[in-house]
């Protein structure tokens, strides 16, 4: 799956984050938290996990970080892809 329109989810209140998402060739992440040093690697592995889950092949998704849970993480990345394509035809309960 290739994103195919930008897109925003979230806020950049504590305990959430934004997640910016843009057309582009290859898949790339951008992480800017302030809980980097301590939790940047599991912020990383949630946001991997999640677009494997979902086929996401292609994109560049720029994560704002304010402390966010992993559940939190997943919800605004999977509403984030879902918002970028202009026929969404996502099957939820396989990502869930």
């Amino acid at each position: 799956m290739k994103i195919e329109k930008p897109a925003l989810s979230g806020t950049l209140e504590s305990s959430d984050l934004l997640v910016k998402v843009e057309p582009n060739q290859g898949l790339e992440i951008v992480i800017n938290s302030d809980v980097h040093k301590q939790f940047g690697h599991q912020i990383k592995h949630v946001v991997d996990q999640t677009l494997q889950d979902l086929g996401v092949s292609d994109g560049l998704f720029i994560i704002e970080d304010r402390g966010a849970l992993d559940c939190v993480i997943k919800a605004r990345v999977q509403s984030a892809v879902q918002r970028s394509l202009e026929n969404p035809t996502l099957n939820w309960s396989q990502v869930l």
